[in-house]
């Protein structure tokens, strides 16, 4: 039986951001239900180095947005990092998921052992398309979404383990 990478993606991001725009909607809510300026939910971080919150959707955003790009090759569609604000977040998880929407079984599925480039500005690697699937995009996705969590749940956004895992 063939590994369906539509079925490991699509399906994933469809629900974890279903997930994080609840945790938006609970933190705004959260905020101005205790007079908290939004800015101090939005400008939390776990620890000095790491980065925002803004920052985690972005890049669990980016992990979505790529890999309908590369392994579903849809045309991508750029994505600046300016959120500034829970619309502005909101308005880029709606913008992920409409895009994630455009990916189709047929253009996913069987490119398991297709060759994805990935270029920093560091340095460029290759792997396979299940490689790039199961050991870089979703722990990368989970990373940032279980951060995005962490950090609002740590500014006592009232969010328990359901949150995270949405509907099962």
């Amino acid at each position: 039986m063939a590994t369906e990478l539509y079925d490991l993606t699509v399906p994933v991001f469809q629900r974890g951001f279903a997930a994080l725009s609840a945790f938006l909607e609970k933190a705004r809510a959260h905020a101005d239900a205790n007079g908290i300026a939004h800015a101090e939910l939005l400008e939390a971080r776990l620890y000095p180095d790491m980065h925002p919150l803004p920052y985690q959707v972005q890049r669990a955003s980016d992990a979505a947005k790529f890999t309908i790009v590369r392994v579903g090759q849809v045309e991508n569609v750029p994505m600046a990092d300016e959120e500034k604000s829970f619309a502005d977040l909101q308005d880029r998880i709606a913008r992920t998921l409409a895009l994630v929407a455009t990916a189709t079984p047929e253009g996913m599925n069987g490119r398991e052992q297709a060759t994805i480039t990935i270029a920093t500005p560091n340095r460029s690697f290759e792997m396979s398309g299940i490689d790039y699937v199961r050991g870089f995009v979703l722990p990368n996705f989970y990373f940032h979404l279980t951060t995005a969590y962490a950090i609002l749940r740590m500014k006592g956004v009232p969010l328990g383990k359901m949150d995270f895992l949405g509907s099962v």
